[in-house]
């Protein structure tokens, strides 16, 4: 009877520190070194034009889509400003909530939703 309770006991305490481990470690979570969690788009709302700046050069290797509320691919003017910069030109718009998706070579993707005056 005692095995048994000790087979019982280390299996449990496996079992805890897994979902601990778990808990601090999620598989389907981007690296949190992922240079595309860093991005900051400005100014929010925008009127004219909205700046993506990047903490590294990515600005010329990206790709950016620009989708409407419910997720219509639409038309976008942009310009590099420089490696770690792009202005995408929002000017013509309609006010609304707009998705920008940027995609980096490595696949990463990150999603960013902006208002439009």
């Amino acid at each position: 009877m005692k095995p048994v309770k000790t087979i019982v006991f280390s299996v449990l305490i496996l079992l805890i520190t897994q979902l601990a481990w778990g808990q601090n470690h999620d598989p389907f979570s981007p690296e949190k070194n992922d240079p595309l969690k860093t991005v900051k788009i400005y100014p929010n709302p925008a009127t004219d034009y909205l700046s993506v700046k990047f903490e590294t050069p990515l600005a010329r290797t990206v790709k950016m889509t620009l989708h409407n509320i419910i997720g219509n691919t639409l038309e976008m003017e942009s310009e590099i400003v420089d490696d770690y910069e792009i202005r995408v030109r929002v000017k013509e718009l309609p006010a609304g909530v707009y998705l920008l998706a940027v995609k980096d070579t490595d696949n990463s993707q990150n999603c960013f939703k902006f208002l439009k005056r």
